[in-house]
């Protein structure tokens, strides 16, 4: 599994960075769905779309151990597991309204 990333391994670029950990496409659709509030994996999956659960399952542990994400799980039968953006993940906020209004934009020069 994907370790935490010390310091001494990020690049020296912030926005090499910046891709480094939001540059997969699942990444930027879990940060989407998760802006709102938190979610359970099946909500997830089901928001997305085409992502297998073993692809969301190692994106989500990877945006964990990256201080994107956090996960609860609850003492329950069956056990309830909850995702939810931390503050560093809530903060991607502007970035992911950027793109939202840049691929807008995009769309619009073929709908005209």
């Amino acid at each position: 599994m994907a370790e935490q990333i010390e310091k001494k391994e990020l690049p020296a670029c912030p926005v090499e960075t910046t891709l480094m950990l939001i540059g997969d496409k699942w990444k930027v659709l879990i940060l989407r769905d998760l802006l709102p509030g938190k979610k359970r994996f099946g909500e997830l999956k089901k928001s997305i779309g085409s992502v297998s659960q073993k692809v969301l399952t190692a994106q989500l542990r990877d945006m964990e151990s990256n201080g994107l994400v956090t996960r609860t799980v609850y003492p329950e039968v069956p056990p309830r597991v909850e995702y939810d953006l931390t503050d560093l993940g809530k903060s991607l906020k502007p970035i992911l309204d950027a793109m939202w209004d840049w691929g807008e934009e995009y769309k619009s020069t073929f709908e005209s």
